[in-house]
């Protein structure tokens, strides 16, 4: 059961929560932005169950992240692909692969996923840059202000 939404919350970090749903949803968008686009092979990498499965590929399809395409007819069968809306997603997941790898147990040498310059084929990370030079920024200088569309409520987490 999925729980209540995020509707009407003034803050990006719950637009992009509710788009995606729950973890099943990040791991159905993991999948996709991989290459898997058929039912059973996200059934498969996930080992999520149909009705769960069937659901969330419906909310992402609502939310626009995925676009459903038939490729068979007698019995219908569809793939599914990321839209340009859900090729953003990538990003939270290459943040996600880099913290899982340095959150990785003691012992595991050699992370299961890497990114990679698909030009250069060398390894590629995430890191925050100046908007304005594009020099790097260290993680411990990283704060936050309200932004121009910030609320009451975000302008309230951020003072207290």
């Amino acid at each position: 059961m999925r729980s209540k939404g995020f509707e009407g919350m003034v803050c990006s970090v719950a637009k992009v929560m509710g788009a995606i749903g729950d973890r099943w949803g990040m791991l159905i968008m993991r999948d996709l932005l991989l290459g898997l686009s058929r039912y059973e092979d996200l059934r498969h990498s996930t080992g999520i169950t149909n009705t769960t499965l069937s659901d969330r590929l419906k909310m992402l399809e609502e939310n626009g992240l995925i676009e459903r395409r038939l490729y068979q007819s007698r019995p219908d069968r569809f793939e599914y692909r990321p839209t340009v809306k859900g090729r953003d997603i990538g990003l939270v997941m290459q943040a996600m692969v880099q913290i899982g790898d340095r959150w990785s147990p003691t012992g595991v040498k050699r992370p299961p996923l890497k990114f990679v310059d698909s030009q250069t084929g060398r390894s590629v990370k995430l890191i925050s840059v100046d908007s304005e030079t594009d020099n790097p920024v260290a993680p411990q200088n990283i704060g936050a202000q309200a932004g121009s569309g910030a609320d009451d409520l975000m302008i309230w987490r951020l003072t207290r």
